[in-house]
């Protein structure tokens, strides 16, 4: 009996380590799975779309090539817009309104007297293309893009491929004066030849020369999509991204999207969605106490007085996005019939957004910082595609759904980013909050002057703050 009782106590023992040893490895798996998912990062699904008119064609695969494309126009579009330029009517300003109450109608006959009697728009097709212009079909329509390579690659140096993003009201020819610094920087003084860039400036679907969309709900992240597609197509495993405007938008939606295929991201505005108490008390605090939130002399500088840079100023600029945002057919059918009043509409954010003490100047402050002929250019550009309506839906296609609801909501950005902060941006958005959806900030720069339309209004301080994020990525 002795002997059958340790017998049956040694099988029971036995059968109490196996049970425990069961347990101890479900539990660990499951523990290991919890921590892998917790630290997996959440990217937005890609998958696929169709922008063509009408039902995607079951059969037969989109034509992946990639076409040389040209700019022209005929003598009858050009002879048109004199003749509507002749017909318009002005209403005359208040006593002493400056840009107030909008483009100052005196100073907008001015620019129409340029427009149709200096302007030479021949010579500015020229100057737009004197870069390599293709398109190429995705997803249903044609996109556009310029693709500039270095005349000169100094030996044992990669070329970095960038691509670069335009926004509202702007179009690829806001990268004109930049595409030089970064494809030749030795030439201008940059470096001395340790980095170099080849420059790739599609056309958002609906602006300039790239085909509208004909299906509703086309936003950012089918446009990431599909500037994905376009840099796989073009050959590219690996890239960096810059963007402002809606270029910011959709370049962090491609590294959301996909983050194995982004070396780095480069922005001059940052889009922050997320609100709450938390930011409320941050904006509460940061006003007494700003180190204990993370701000900074310069971010208190930027932010404060708070209701007057982040209601007031906001809301002066931005009444444009309401009706573009909920019913842009409306008043894109006028602007599209009217190039007087598409010029007064686009031009009078080149004036504020570049710096908001333009208000009170008559002449909007548009000549201190860009040249007529390279203001109407950019508005050429919407008028020969008549692709105003097209551009304004995008911001209904994008803001007309709950933010938290969307894709990209929930998603940070964990590869490395670099930020320039322009201190006559629309609103600044300091690095403690930028790191709320921004994980790994490798640069931020609070940059000495210059506004919205960096680019375009300051080639050289942007293209320096470029290299110099792309510079550090390149040594981790």
């Amino acid at each position: 009996e002795s002997i059958l009782s340790r017998i049956r106590s040694f099988e029971y023992s036995q059968k109490n380590a196996v049970l425990v040893s069961a347990t101890a490895l479900g539990v660990g798996g499951i523990l290991i799975y919890w921590l892998r998912s917790r630290h997996k990062i959440k990217t937005i699904e890609m998958g696929d779309g169709w922008w063509g008119s009408g039902e995607r064609p079951l059969k037969g695969q989109e034509d992946e090539s990639i076409r040389p494309f040209k700019i022209e126009t005929s003598d009858k579009v050009i002879e048109d817009l004199h003749h509507r330029l002749d017909q318009a009517r002005y209403t005359p300003p208040l006593e002493g309104a400056a840009f107030h109450y909008g483009f100052n109608s005196s100073y907008l006959r001015k620019v129409v007297a340029y427009w149709r009697n200096q302007f030479d728009w021949r010579k500015q097709v020229e100057v737009l293309n004197k870069y390599p212009h293709f398109q190429t079909t995705i997803e249903g329509i044609d996109i556009h893009f310029i693709h500039v390579k270095p005349s000169y690659v100094p030996h044992g140096r990669a070329v970095q491929p960038l691509l670069m993003v335009h926004g509202w009201p702007g179009s690829f020819y806001e990268f004109y004066k930049i595409i030089p610094l970064l494809t030749e920087p030795a030439r201008h003084g940059l470096n001395e030849g340790d980095l170099v860039f080849e420059v790739i400036c599609p056309s958002i679907p609906g602006y300039g020369f790239s085909e509208a969309p004909h299906q509703k709900g086309f936003d950012t992240i089918a446009t990431a999509r599909i500037f994905h597609k376009l840099m796989n197509r073009l050959g590219f495993k690996e890239y960096y991204l810059q963007g402002g405007d809606w270029g910011s938008r959709i370049t962090t939606n491609m590294a959301q999207m996909l983050p194995q295929s982004v070396k780095g991201l480069h922005l001059n505005l940052v889009f922050i969605g997320r609100q709450g108490l938390r930011r409320i008390l941050t904006v509460i605090l940061g006003a007494y106490v700003p180190w204990l939130v993370g701000l900074t002399r310069e971010d208190v500088q930027r932010t404060y007085p708070f209701i007057q840079k982040n209601i007031y100023e906001l809301l002066r600029e931005t009444g444009y996005l309401h009706i573009q945002a909920t019913k842009p057919d409306t008043a894109g059918c006028g602007l599209n019939d009217s190039p007087v009043g598409l010029a007064a509409y686009i031009l009078e954010k080149f004036s504020t957004w570049t710096d908001k003490s333009f208000l009170h100047k008559d002449d909007g402050g548009l000549e201190s910082k860009y040249s007529l002929d390279e203001l109407l250019t950019n508005v050429m550009i919407y008028w020969v595609t008549s692709s105003i309506v097209s551009s304004m839906r995008f911001y209904k296609e994008n803001i007309s759904k709950d933010p938290g609801l969307t894709a990209d909501a929930r998603v940070g950005v964990y590869l490395p980013t670099g930020i320039a902060a322009f201190p006559q941006e629309l609103a600044h958005t300091p690095r403690a909050w930028a790191k709320e959806i921004f994980k790994n900030i490798i640069t931020y720069s609070y940059m000495p002057r210059g506004g919205h339309f960096a680019a375009f209004e300051e080639p050289k301080l942007l293209a320096q703050d470029i290299m110099h994020f792309v510079r550090k990525v390149e040594q981790l």
